[in-house]
């Protein structure tokens, strides 16, 4: 699974596209942030991608996780946000139809 890096200047708008592109294409994604303003984009980013794959029946939840990183030869506590898809119930009901 490709892991996003989402920093506290990331674009969510960006972060958001590249959300819906992942779970469109391989139903999962993975964003990876240090600190709390990148945390703040994060969430922002999961709820435009929410709002761009509405349109197409998905619904898009994320785990909560930490995750031990490596930067410059020290240990970090990253927060990673693992992303899947659910499809709403009006989908499944068009569906079925």
């Amino acid at each position: 699974m490709e892991i996003l890096k989402v920093s506290s200047g990331s674009r969510p708008g960006a972060v958001a596209g590249a959300i819906a592109n992942s779970v469109r294409g391989r139903r999962e994604a993975m964003l990876q942030m240090i600190g709390p303003r990148a945390v703040n984009q994060a969430v922002k980013a999961v709820a435009i991608a929410r709002s761009y794959l509405a349109a197409s029946g998905i619904d898009l939840y994320f785990t909560p996780a930490f995750a031990t990183v490596s930067i410059e030869e020290e240990d970090r506590t990253a927060i990673q946000f693992e992303l899947h898809p659910r499809h709403s119930p009006s989908a499944q009901e068009d569906a079925n139809d």
